[in-house]
């Protein structure tokens, strides 16, 4: 079993980006992987914005970082790139944080312009944090992510289906381990 780092980079409680990570959290997890979810809004903005190297919110972020396996990061796209607050973090970790680790870039935006900001924006930083292996990112539109009356999320069919084998793909890379698919969700 891999440790799978599910690192949200939405500012937003409600966030789009934040639901599509934890239903695939349910993926990964029903492959046998150990998920650990990781919302970066719910660090204080303090040791955030004030770099706080030392505060025990980053000290915790740090080594939930150092423990993963494997990282799954998902991002609103804002002005063609990641959000701040995932900078804010990422700015903060060990320079070589993703060293050995198989890392998948996700991202959530309005339109179809901001697809790019995958490899022009979230990839070399990532690269550059020493990850082994950056698999192919996935882009999903706002408009194919809901949420239905009981709060659930719903992604339009055609989203879903995409999302099933970039995930597997993922899941199938882990250092160590061999899983057995899923079912299609």
């Amino acid at each position: 079993m891999a440790t799978v780092l599910s690192v949200s980079g939405s500012p937003s409680a409600s966030s789009r980006t934040g639901r599509l990570l934890r239903h695939l959290d349910q993926r990964l997890t029903a492959q046998g992987h150990e998920v650990i979810p990781l919302d970066v809004r719910t660090i204080p903005a303090e040791a955030l914005l004030g770099a706080d190297f030392r505060h025990p919110a980053i000290v915790e972020a740090t080594g939930l970082f150092a423990r993963a396996d494997g990282v799954v990061v998902g991002t609103p796209v804002y002005k063609a790139s990641y959000s701040g607050v995932l900078k804010a973090l990422l700015d903060l970790l060990p320079q070589y944080a993703l060293t050995g680790k198989t890392v998948l870039p996700l991202a959530t935006g309005g339109s179809v312009a901001h697809v790019l900001a995958i490899d022009y924006a979230l990839r070399p930083v990532l690269s550059s944090m020493g990850a082994a292996h950056i698999v192919q990112g996935w882009f999903t539109l706002d408009k194919d992510i809901s949420v239905g009356e009981d709060g659930t999320l719903v992604l339009a069919p055609a989203a879903l289906e995409a999302l099933a084998p970039v995930v597997d793909r993922f899941s199938a890379a882990l250092p160590g381990r061999t899983p057995v698919l899923a079912a299609a969700s």
